[in-house]
């Protein structure tokens, strides 16, 4: 069982930027995939981005470039730095592991607003 833990959510103005934390409780090189995904009231959950355990990374072309996700290995958590931030970046963030089965975490509220 993999258990994931985020933080790093919060409010924030537009324009601004946030970095989200996503901390495993196994060494994330044995995890296949980490995502990040983002879910607002109503709708489905959205993928944003992946790392995989060989370090490449995946991202959906919506977020044109303004989410990066990294790594640290020695702390096994994966982070999501996310700039330039807008009103409709406001959810709830969750990160998920791929291995024989998925995992998500609890999520963390990101609010964008002036």
């Amino acid at each position: 069982q993999v258990q994931l833990v985020e933080s790093g959510g919060g409010q924030v103005q537009p324009g601004g930027s946030l970095r989200l934390s996503c901390a495993a409780s196994i060494s994330i090189l044995n995890i296949n995939y980490v995502g990040w995904y983002r879910q607002t009231p109503g709708k489905q959950r959205e993928f944003l981005a992946h790392i995989g355990s060989g370090g490449n990374t995946h991202y959906d072309d919506k977020l044109k470039g303004r989410f990066t996700v990294s790594r640290d290995t020695a702390l096994n958590t994966v982070y999501l730095q996310m700039n330039d931030l807008k009103p409709e970046d406001t959810a709830v963030y969750f990160c998920n592991a791929v291995v024989a089965q998925i995992y998500w975490g609890q999520g963390t509220q990101v609010t964008v607003s002036s």
